[in-house]
């Protein structure tokens, strides 16, 4: 029996090519003009399939279909936009997806309609695969489909054989093994056949399947998954040592296209050796072929990397071979971080490995940039490890964790850990011809460095400085002399001929710069600062800005750590001198080191190795930094205007914001350049939405500074104020929270309410719509509001303000129901005669609150302060509120007073507050004159 869709296009008959029978709805519809256009033919094409319903077999139905996608290529959006809404409205009709199979599988049609069709059909499986899913597909087509996915592994385009790899990995993961048992038996048949392409597109498929597989996290799944592993492994094993061996015998013939291929179904196979190991066992170390394999990646590895001197840089082997590398790294990384136990017996060859190929005269010639990284942060895991580290009380600690301990202990020993400290400070921090161009040439760029988050996992120079940082916490005792002897053999100054002498300098200053938490009782830095350190700020030849830099950063890494309050002065006077150096990226890491450790006074807190100092720079005193103000300020100014890059805009911003922060109001005789700037600033910064934020930031800081003169500021704060704040406009998303400080800042600073301040309240309504984090902030800028002005500003904004009010308290948490009540409770106190007029929707809700015995204290108290400000500022309004609760609730009024004075007594011990219990004392005190009479 056949259902009706009306309005809806519909196939159904037998799936032709499999001999399956395939229910689907469609009619048929044949163009009969075929010179007529494509957008002529589309409502055409739509009017004849909902105009019958008929049998017609899968064939003449992907003819309907392919019609459709055909135009959905088009670049013309008159074509487009319709044939894609065509296409949504099929997504849900049965027979569809058998329809694009039938498409995309098809290698005679146009390459971008099969590229089309596989990607609604991958994008339907995500809607409409499961079976609670709203119109899902039925079990008999889904059947039909995985059928057809695995029929053949033939597709002749790599975009489109990877998104069929990607798609069968997603019905994988939803229905493998229980519906689909026989795709993994399928799969492993398939990579053993001889034809090339067939085998590389099941290989392909098979690693997307695994990858999906094991990326599943509920207990079932795992157990599903851990069969599945058992299962296969050794053949997994037995296919990639067959293509790595394959690869290896081709390089040495020279049969250079061959070996490509090779290595690229070496990388598949590896992939999936990589996830089965990494999450199908339990207890992989208990599993022989398992920890066989990884013993063999270390001697992979060294093949290949042997093998790369023989293959030239231009060689179409060289990428892969360069990723597979970095893949069985990736294997090794990967184990260690899920099973550190069972990674134990690896970890003495790994160091051995690691260490070999990175700190000694083994890598040369065969490492490259990314496999150092791998290794360093193999060598970091190990050494950061928390399973590797016994507890203080020996006993505590597992025998696995003491044997790790002894290992690492072992191959730790003096000797190899002064050659890793000397070869990081000497060979890895130094910098280079490449960094050293780019410092002439794009100095802003130069300056933006590449720390923070994960990049250490990704970048040489952050993997080096942060393994040096771990190596040195955890061997404190056996490194700080021998990086203190590295300090005392550069005393002096440096020949500013010698540029090699000038950047190991550099080098070992960033490394006690890095260690300087772990040096605190091994170096006097008052005393280096006063007998080196300043003299080298002074030297003014070009070539020495490298030790400007660096030593004004080293500064910056110890103000917080060990620095007199007393040589504060001097170092104001450097870093003045250092603000007009003619080298822009000395001045602007000057401009870091003024912002980031001398300005910020605030308690902070650093996180330095995973250890939570809390840092208190008391001694910053303002007294010691104001003869500096004008000109720091000035040069900081001149900074901002040279620089062009957005980033470094945003950094200097906010240097002189922290400045602003800092002085407060004493900023305000230097501050006429940049108000002067900031609108410009403010215009070419339209596409740069994180520059406004900072200028934002800034404006804040300015206000504060000026006070009440702020108000000079209005013709460029407002409309600023305007933009940032309007939900409509786009870059709300970014300046919202900025904005909306602002705001509230400008309000508080603000002498008096200006008929544009009252204007950009028309902001409000949308922005309590949103029910935001930003609630908190709006109900501040709606108490300032009333408090600056109540009367001007309720006349304009009280109805709209308590529309909004209501709808908020209908969904809210009951801290927002507090701050939306105290909001109506700041009304009452400033104008008690209209205020409860104006938000007399809001009141009987209140009342009911009382009288029912509101559940939450807090709210309750609220409650009360409300309707005791009503009761005792404005009885006539009260009289008429009980009057009207008592029509609503058809109580007499004595009755239902009686039940709120009887609730309000019972609740008082709700009130916390003094202010609040005193006034419902009073409150309920008026009551009684009219009770005597």
């Amino acid at each position: 029996m056949m259902r009706h869709y009306p309005e809806r296009t519909c196939f159904l008959r037998e799936g032709a090519r499999s001999g399956l029978y395939s229910r689907c709805l469609f009619s048929s519809c044949r163009l009969k003009n075929s010179s007529v256009s494509a957008e002529q033919n589309l409502p055409l094409l739509r009017g004849r399939l909902s105009a019958a319903v008929i049998f017609m077999d899968l064939n003449s139905a992907s003819t309907v279909v392919l019609q459709v996608l055909t135009q959905a290529t088009s670049q013309d959006t008159a074509v487009l936009k319709p044939a894609e809404e065509q296409l949504k409205q099929w997504e849900t009709q049965p027979g569809f997806y058998s329809v694009l199979l039938n498409i995309f599988t098809n290698h005679s049609l146009d390459v971008n309609v099969r590229w089309l069709a596989v990607l609604y059909f991958k994008n339907g499986i995500d809607r409409y695969w499961r079976r609670v899913a709203p119109h899902a597909l039925s079990e008999e087509e889904k059947t039909t489909l995985r059928a057809g996915l695995i029929t053949n592994f033939n597709e002749p385009v790599n975009q489109i054989a990877t998104q069929i790899s990607v798609l069968i990995a997603k019905v994988a993961r939803v229905d493998c093994p229980r519906q689909w048992p026989e795709l993994i038996p399928t799969l492993v048949e398939s990579v053993k056949v001889q034809d090339d392409l067939q085998q590389h597109r099941a290989l392909l498929t098979f690693y997307h399947v695994t990858k999906t597989l094991a990326s599943k996290r509920l207990a079932a799944d795992r157990k599903l998954f851990y069969d599945l592993t058992s299962s296969i492994y050794s053949f997994a094993c037995s296919l990639w040592n067959h293509h790595t061996d394959t690869f290896l015998q081709q390089i040495c013939t020279g049969d250079e296209a061959a070996a490509a291929n090779s290595l690229e179904r070496t990388l598949l196979s590896l992939k999936v050796l990589r996830k089965l190991t990494v999450h199908g066992f339990v207890e992989p170390h208990w599993n022989a072929e398992v920890m066989g394999f990884l013993h063999a990646v270390f001697e992979r590895v060294k093949q290949f990397l042997e093998c790369s001197r023989s293959i030239r840089a231009e060689s179409i082997c060289r990428d892969h071979l360069e990723k597979t590398i970095i893949l069985f790294t990736k294997v090794l990384l990967d184990f260690l971080d899920q099973h550190p136990f069972s990674f134990t017996a690896l970890i003495q060859r790994s160091l051995e490995f690691s260490v070999s190929y990175v700190f000694t005269e083994a890598g040369e010639g065969v490492v490259f940039e990314q496999f150092i990284v791998q290794c360093m942060n193999l060598i970091k895991m190990i050494v950061k490890n928390y399973a590797y580290k016994p507890s203080k009380n020996i006993e505590d600690s597992s025998p696995e964790t003491l044997e790790a301990h002894k290992i690492k202990t072992a191959f730790f020993t003096y000797p190899t850990l002064m050659e890793i400290c000397r070869r990081l400070v000497t060979h890895y921090f130094l910098l280079t011809k490449e960094e050293l161009t780019m410092w002439e040439e794009d100095p802003e760029s130069f300056t933006v460095e590449e720390t923070g988050g994960d990049s250490w996992k990704y970048s040489l120079r952050p993997c080096t400085e942060v393994l040096f940082m771990d190596i040195f916490h955890e061997y404190n005792q056996t490194l700080t002399p021998v990086l203190l002897e590295m300090v005392h053999s550069l005393q002096g100054s440096t020949n500013v001929e010698n540029t090699n002498a000038i950047l190991i300098k550099d080098a070992v200053y960033n490394a006690v710069g890095l260690a300087a938490y772990e040096l605190f009782d091994s170096v006097d830095f008052d005393q280096w600062f006063k007998n080196q350190l300043f003299a080298e700020l002074q030297v003014s030849d070009d070539r020495y800005k490298p030790i400007r830099r660096r030593v004004i950063w080293l500064i910056g890494q110890w103000i917080s750590v060990k620095f007199k309050s007393d040589l504060r002065p001097v170092l104001y006077e450097a870093i003045r001198n250092l603000l007009q150096d003619c080298d822009l990226v000395v001045r602007i890491e000057t401009a870091t080191t003024l912002k980031l450790n001398i300005l910020i006074c605030k308690a902070s807190v650093l996180f330095f190795l995973n250890v939570c100092l809390p840092v208190d720079d008391f001694e910053f005193r303002t007294d010691q930094f104001l003869p500096y103000l004008e000109s720091m300020f000035t040069l900081l100014f001149q900074l901002l205007q040279e620089v062009t890059q957005c980033d470094t805009k945003m950094h200097v911003l906010h240097v002189l914001s922290c400045v602003i922060e800092r002085v407060n109001m004493q900023i305000r005789p230097y501050v006429g350049c940049l108000v002067q700037y900031l609108p410009l600033l403010w215009k070419q910064s339209e596409e740069h939405n994180m520059l406004r934020c900072a200028i934002l930031t800034t404006l804040i800081h300015l206000v504060q500074g000026l006070g009440a003169d702020s108000k000079n500021l209005y013709p460029f704060l407002l409309p600023v104020i305007q933009l940032s704040t309007d939900v409509s406009q786009p870059p709300h998303v970014y300046l919202l929270e900025d904005g909306l400080e602002l705001w509230l800042v400008t309000l508080e600073n603000s002498p008096c309410l200006t008929p544009e301040l009252l204007r950009i309240f028309q902001n409000m309504s949308a922005l309590l719509e949103l029910s935001s984090e930003n609630l908190k902030n709006c109900f501040k800028i709606i108490n300032a509001y009333i408090f600056l002005s109540s009367s001007e500003f309720l006349q304009m904004y009280a109805a709209d303000l308590c529309r909004s009010f209501c709808e908020l308290l209908k969904d809210i948490t009951i801290e927002g129901q507090v701050q939306v009540l105290k909001v109506v409770e700041n009304v009452l106190k400033v104008n008690p005669v209209l205020g409860p007029q104006m938000f007399q929707p809001l009141l009987p809700s209140v009342f009911r609150g009382i009288v029912d015995g509101e559940r939450y204290p807090v709210v309750m108290s609220t409650y009360l302060g409300i309707m005791g400000r009503v009761l005792l500022q404005n009885t006539s309004f009260f009289s008429l509120l009980l009057s009207q609760m008592a029509c609503e609730l058809g109580q007499e009024l004595d009755q239902i007073l009686g039940n709120m004075i009887e609730m309000w007594v019972d609740r008082m011990d709700n009130i916390t507050q003094p202010e609040r219990r005193k006034l419902s004392a009073l409150a309920l005190l008026s009551l009684l004159p009219s009770l005597n009479r």
